[in-house]
């Protein structure tokens, strides 16, 4: 099996950098949670790790080669737009996406077949793509995408439309094609799921890397700054942590809060001001902070400093 290596790729569009210098890799066995907020240059990454794009600077392998039209044939990807002709019969479809890969007709169809029947959509091989539900197209450009066995897996927003059941068959499949050595590509918005999924994880913003690295590790180094607390009663306790500057309340309702620790305060700073308003409390934990959590503060953190430093470069401008 094969590495996925990005290495100082740049790429602008006219005045826009939309890429600068990046790198990182993602290895067989293991899926890489690739994570940004709109804008980043996720898309534009995923458009060259395809070769749909070339790269300004900088290098796309996988394996020993860089990435070409032949490295597509033994890649899988599922973008986030769906691709499927909505008047052609599923069957058809697949097919003609097998044979776009170089599958043999007989080989292709068993295939399909093994996959709509694992997918539970075997009923749905003749009709057309426009009569099924965005969730069931979105198994069959699943299906699509893995149908010629590939070798790496680049998979943006793979569960887009899924129901709760559907989603967990779509997480086994992917974790099944892991374990089978594939490497494989996560780019998704729904930090829930990469905590679930991913190995490792490479975070961007405004083109470049703010975090990189296994996602045990860069938990690890954000340290344990989080409180859980699930009360009964008044949440009164947390407006007054907030306005004195001791917690950012990450997510609250009327029994839980996720509450982050600020500039050194102790944990039990919230669970004294906590006893004071609630009648009860069934969970209070200090934990590492959810990726959801290490998203924001990694892409607030580097926004911050690039203002600053635009700030600064108008000032020395202004000088001159």
């Amino acid at each position: 099996m094969h590495t996925l290596k990005v290495q100082g790729v740049t790429k602008r569009y006219d005045k826009v950098l939309a890429v600068n210098d990046v790198s990182f890799e993602a290895q067989p066995g293991r899926i890489l949670g690739l994570l940004g907020p709109n804008g980043a240059g996720k898309t534009t990454t995923i458009r060259m790790i395809t070769y749909i794009t070339i790269p300004d600077t900088g290098q796309i392998l996988f394996g020993d080669q860089r990435v070409s039209p032949k490295s597509q044939e033994i890649m899988g990807y599922l973008p986030e737009e769906r691709g499927l002709y909505k008047k052609m019969k599923v069957g058809e479809q697949l097919m003609y996406f097998a044979e776009l890969k170089g599958m043999p007709k007989r080989d292709a169809k068993e295939k399909i077949r093994y996959w709509l029947d694992r997918m539970g959509a075997l009923d749905w091989v003749s009709k057309e793509t426009n009569e099924l539900s965005k969730g069931m197209q979105q198994k069959i450009q699943f299906v699509a995408t893995i149908l010629h066995d590939p070798k790496l897996l680049i998979l943006d927003e793979p569960f887009g439309g899924l129901d709760p059941i559907n989603a967990d068959l779509l997480q086994d499949v992917i974790l099944e094609l892991k374990d089978a050595g594939r490497t494989i590509v996560f780019a998704s918005h729904r930090m829930e799921q990469v905590e679930q999924l991913c190995d490792d994880i490479c975070l961007v913003s405004r083109g470049e890397i703010v975090v990189n690295g296994p996602l045990n590790d860069i938990k690890h180094q954000f340290g344990k700054n989080t409180v859980m607390i699930d009360f009964e009663g008044s949440d009164d306790f947390l407006d007054t942590l907030t306005e004195d500057g001791s917690v950012r309340v990450n997510t609250r309702s009327s029994r839980h809060a996720e509450i982050r620790l600020l500039d050194g305060t102790p944990s039990k700073k919230v669970l004294k001001a906590a006893l004071d308003t609630v009648s009860d409390i069934t969970r209070f934990e200090l934990v590492e902070p959810p990726m959801r959590e290490i998203f924001v503060t990694a892409v607030t953190e580097q926004q911050g400093r690039q203002a600053l430093e635009a700030d600064h470069s108008a000032a020395q401008g202004g000088q001159k």
